[in-house]
């Protein structure tokens, strides 16, 4: 056997090692109670857009009105589906019945997990890149990165935002009556906020997260499709929409979503995978510094993640203010005393853990096919919110401030990683070992850190009786990956400083959004 087959043999194997070691975040997705909101928030068409600028940008035709003559056609439909009620129907309504926003995060959250694991070489090391032109094609398009996700999830809760604020808009002026109103043979499952049954909010999240989803994750296509299918048969056999109100709504989704692609077409993510030549300018660069540059510890090296991503446009503030403001200082020299102290604290660690530390460090990790840290608080935040008994329209908006949090924290880390490419204590020192798997990405400042910063300083304001319990899972997370033996304790004690400046950040925008 070649050695060049045996190097091929050996990333295949690792790739297959690290996802057996990342752990997955289980959820009994099953069980939430149907959405039941204390507060209605019937004043959502007042809030402030985060990217559409007014109402009157999406159209939005009048309904079938309820005495037309073929109103009674939609209503027999929904008396036909009610009548042969499956137990697979029932459980789509109490499925779709804990919320859309909910479900279609989960959905999302789903979809980066299976993409969620990096390529692996070619016989001849080079390593193929995904193409969004050709997503059925190996590796499938997307690899769902930390900050690919973050971005994913950003896009997603910021379109079913807007698209919820232009919804409400047009409940106030359509006040068309649910089904179950107009006839009492039909049964209601689900709890409506009785402005008016359109626009179909459902229909509407369902329409953005479809197109959203469709540009982000293209190769799954058929399954983001069924989930549409599977949500517009919960809500018709529910009781509280019509077909032709459905496929309207949708379409007022779908709308807001073509605003959101625009951006997303033009926002720097689809070239910050950079060049070889870039790539090899970063480290030139780190070598006239007079420090040792990040090298990936790959074999063969696999090319650095997303080196560009630093330059992909924030939601919370002006590309301007990473550099001015949020850019920290530089880490501790390869050559100083705080440096070897701090490499030193992490041999300490490595293969010397207490039984706690191993635990945080693996239940910290989201590493390859999970749905990344920028998930995993995503799951933290839709269990807390659940307890809320928020409504749709606040879901969206607590998860879009949390999202954008998280994207620009991943904007703001990478830019700090690639500007001072600095090596992993593993480079340093062969000595130490992780089982968590090794980042190819420069270890300065902590993405864990900065994410977990940002999430728990908005999550914080958004739910204030948990904020100290919020703060002490962002140290956990941190401090997960001095125990995982990948970063050393500047890049965590910084990364959450940082952090903590990026949501607030999104605490100044939930200060003047109007939902207050």
């Amino acid at each position: 056997m070649t050695r060049q087959n045996k190097l091929y043999i050996f990333s295949f194997l690792t790739i297959i090692f690290l996802s057996s070691c990342s752990k997955t975040i289980q959820e009994d997705n099953l069980s939430y109670p149907t959405l039941n909101p204390t507060r209605l928030d019937t004043n959502t068409n007042d809030w402030k857009f985060i990217l559409l600028t007014k109402t009157g940008d999406i159209n939005c035709p009048a309904p079938m009105d309820v005495n037309s003559n073929l109103y009674p056609i939609e209503i027999k439909k929904i008396k036909d589906i009610q009548a042969n009620l499956s137990s697979s129907d029932q459980n789509l309504i109490n499925y779709w019945g804990s919320g859309s926003i909910l479900r279609w995060n989960e959905i999302m959250r789903e979809l980066v997990a299976k993409n969620n694991l990096p390529p692996y070489q070619n016989p001849d090391g080079s390593y193929p890149i995904p193409n969004s032109n050709n997503p059925f094609a190996y590796p499938t398009f997307p690899f769902a990165t930390p900050p690919y996700a973050a971005r994913a999830y950003a896009y997603l809760s910021a379109s079913q935002y807007d698209a919820l604020i232009v919804a409400y808009h047009y409940k106030k002026i359509y006040r068309k009556k649910f089904p179950f109103e107009t006839d009492s043979q039909i049964r209601s499952s689900f709890k409506n906020n009785y402005i008016s049954s359109f626009p179909c909010e459902d229909a509407v999240i369902a329409g953005v997260s479809l197109e959203i989803m469709k540009l982000l994750f293209p190769a799954d296509f058929e399954t983001i499709n069924t989930k549409v299918l599977e949500h517009k048969k919960a809500r018709m056999a529910g009781g509280s929409c019509t077909e032709s109100d459905w496929e309207a709504s949708m379409q007022l989704g779908k709308e807001v979503a073509s605003k959101f692609i625009s951006r997303a077409k033009t926002d720097g993510a689809g070239t910050a995978g950079g060049n070889a030549s870039l790539w090899k300018n970063l480290e030139q660069t780190a070598v006239s510094r007079g420090e040792t540059p990040w090298i990936s510890q790959e074999s063969p090296p696999r090319p650095p993640m997303l080196p560009l991503f630093g330059k992909v446009q924030p939601f919370l503030f002006p590309t301007s203010a990473i550099a001015a403001n949020l850019r920290p200082s530089p880490p501790p020299s390869v050559h100083s005393d705080q440096f070897k102290k701090e490499l030193e604290e992490i041999l300490q660690f490595s293969g010397n853990l207490t039984r706690d530390q191993e635990r945080i460090a693996n239940f910290w990790a989201d590493g390859i096919r999970t749905y990344t840290p920028p998930g995993h608080w995503n799951h933290i935040a839709s269990e807390d919110y659940v307890q809320m008994n928020l409504s749709e329209p606040r879901w969206s908006r607590n998860m879009a401030l949390l999202n954008m949090a998280l994207m620009d924290a991943a904007i703001v880390a990478w830019d700090a990683k690639y500007y001072y490419f600095n090596p992993r204590p593993m480079q340093m020192d062969t000595r130490i070992k992780t089982c968590l798997g090794l980042p190819n990405f420069p270890a300065f400042i902590s993405g864990h850190s900065t994410f977990s910063g940002a999430a728990a300083q908005i999550l914080g304001y958004l739910n204030p009786t948990k904020k100290d319990h919020y703060n002490e899972m962002a140290k956990e997370a941190s401090d997960s990956r001095l125990y995982g033996c990948i970063h050393y304790r500047s890049d965590c004690e910084v990364g959450l400083v940082v952090g903590k400046k990026i949501g607030n950040y999104a605490i100044e925008r939930a200060k003047s959004d109007g939902a207050e």
